[in-house]
């Protein structure tokens, strides 16, 4: 009879919900926050922070997604990503300096930038097996140390050791590359430009496609992630899209600017196939041996899993997209810094992805996208904010220093807090 008891745990009043929710999401929840108050300060109308935001997602959101990978393998945030970055900066450059414009300069660029892209990330994963436990900061060292190889090669080498004869990109001297190379006419645009939609009739079809995905999903009996109910889930996806499709027709029937936004569609369609390879990868074998490897690297050996092969293919993914991802950065851009375009990119990574509520052993599609967007709002508007509530411009330009670098000391101790707080909330029941 006692085998047939079953113990139920008590059910949680609103404000325990209410409160539950708010600390499982204190670090998104903060940020969002803090974007509506910098919004609001800094008088910038909807429309052209959409406008501005929408680029910015475009430009930012691949390398985002390229972090996803090492985290579910257990290898925290992947700062090296820097590495992927140095060498889509070096396709770009010899794809300029050969006159290969569009899409076939795109083509020639990601045909030589990936076979070094996974060169490095293979070395990258060597070293992070060597440093267990230290991946983090042994990233952000290499990242440094590989920054000065670059420096030397396309500063020192470049035009004396190297041959490169072409008096736009190499300096007077002769030697050393100019310290901005301008892709216009060549690389700039090339993938965004191939197709453009308006901004509402993109999100006309994006709503279709989450009410559909909602719809299928609940259909196929697809289990939703969370706490929530299954068809509670299904059921707020399919009415936000819904909202999405009403308010997307209204505006498209006003004079707001908002109609004169558009959404670089191919572009938009890369990052959406990304989304859908690292679901599709995660419930591979590979992606589950990953998943195993990143929870207990002595379970996954007793279970027949090569740890350490394992944590060497998820570097070398992450660094190959790292390095796709700078490609579709660098067009968006139209111009970069030959010696600090890549420096920043883990950096600005890692705080996006930090910003959605990831954690270095949680990652997810939804975090990538959601601290995209967080991120880059609050770079938005921190400066003008700052400006307009201290009356000084450089410290608006300090707030912009403090988004890129405090963020992500920020978003760590907020995590470990959410941990501390979870964990006596377990003690207590």
């Amino acid at each position: 009879m006692e085998d047939n008891l079953k113990i139920t745990p008590p059910k949680e009043s609103w404000l325990q919900q209410v409160k539950r929710i708010l600390v499982s999401n204190m670090v998104t929840v903060f940020f969002i926050v803090l974007c509506a108050i910098g919004f609001y300060y800094s008088g910038l109308t909807v429309g052209f922070l959409l406008n501005d935001i929408i680029t910015r997602m475009v430009r930012n959101s691949f390398l985002v997604l390229a972090l996803l990978l090492p985290v579910m393998a257990g290898m925290g945030l992947n700062f090296a990503i820097v590495l992927g970055a140095m060498c889509a900066q070096a396709a770009v450059i010899y794809v300029t300096h050969w006159g290969i414009p569009g899409i076939p300069g795109i083509i020639v660029a990601v045909l030589l930038t990936t076979p070094l892209a996974i060169l490095l990330g293979y070395l990258t994963g060597k070293l992070f097996n060597r440093t267990k436990g230290q991946e983090m900061i042994t990233g952000l060292i290499l990242g440094f140390f590989s920054n000065g190889i670059y420096q030397l090669i396309f500063l020192i080498l470049l035009g004396s050791v190297i041959p490169f004869a072409n008096e736009t990109l190499v300096l007077s001297s002769g030697v050393g590359l100019r310290t901005t190379v301008d892709l216009a006419g060549g690389l700039r645009y090339a993938i965004d430009d191939v197709w453009k939609l308006p901004f509402t009739i993109a999100a006309i079809l994006f709503g279709a496609g989450v009410i559909a995905h909602g719809v299928y999903r609940y259909m196929k009996g697809i289990p939703a992630m969370g706490q929530t109910p299954r068809k509670t889930r299904y059921l707020i996806s399919a009415s936000t899209g819904a909202a999405l499709i009403v308010w997307s027709l209204y505006v498209r029937g006003t004079t707001s600017i908002i109609n004169m936004i558009t959404v670089p569609m191919l572009t938009a369609i890369l990052i959406g196939l990304m989304c859908v390879f690292t679901t599709w990868f995660a419930r591979t074998k590979l992606g589950q041996d990953f998943r195993t490897v990143g929870q207990d690297q002595h379970i996954a050996s007793v279970s027949g899993i090569h740890s350490d092969k394992t944590r060497l293919i998820a570097m070398i993914l992450s660094t190959t997209f790292a390095s796709w991802g700078h490609l579709i950065f660098l067009q968006n851009l139209g111009t970069f810094s030959t010696y600090g375009s890549h420096e920043q990119i883990g950096f600005y990574s890692v705080a996006a992805l930090l910003i959605g509520g990831a954690s270095v052993t949680n990652a997810k599609i939804s975090h990538a996208l959601l601290g995209t967007f967080l991120f880059h709002t609050l770079f938005i508007v921190s400066p003008l904010a700052g400006r307009n509530i201290f009356g000084d411009a450089q410290l608006g330009e300090y707030f912009r220093v403090f988004v890129a670098y405090g963020v992500i000391g920020v978003s760590l101790v907020m995590h470990a807090w959410k941990k501390q707080i979870e964990g006596r909330r377990r003690l207590s029941q």
